[in-house]
């Protein structure tokens, strides 16, 4: 079992910025891919950004590719996600996600197994 926490969401102009962070519990995190995944009103969920095991390998939607930046510390079992450049249609739920074992960074929902509870990012114009 894997228990993630999202936090850092909000409201921010759009050009701005934002950390989101997600907390990992239970599994050894540092054996498994993470990934973020976001969800806007009316549309289906889109992958963000994943990462492997030990960050050697990162992978990013198109839409956020320059923008965003995947990054994690297995000492404090924590994923992040720095958003840079924001724009109003970045906004959504964005949710965090634990990979399958034997997924290295995984850009598919069904490669995921666990999944946080999503944090609101809100991009004003």
């Amino acid at each position: 079992q894997v228990q993630l926490v999202e936090s850092g969401g909000g409201l921010v102009q759009a050009g701005g910025s934002l950390r989101l962070s997600c907390a990992a519990s239970g599994r050894t995190f540092s054996s498994y891919a993470m990934g973020w995944f976001r969800q806007a009103p009316g549309k289906e969920r889109e992958f963000v950004a994943a990462i492997s095991w030990s960050g050697g390998r990162t992978y990013y939607g198109d839409s956020v590719k320059g923008r965003f930046t995947i990054s994690r510390d297995n000492a404090k079992n924590t994923v992040y996600l720095q958003m840079n450049s924001l724009k109003p249609e970045d906004t959504a739920v964005y949710y965090c996600a634990a990979g399958r074992p034997g997924v290295v960074a995984g850009t598919r929902e069904n490669e995921y197994n666990y999944w946080g509870q999503g944090t609101q990012v809100t991009v004003s114009s």
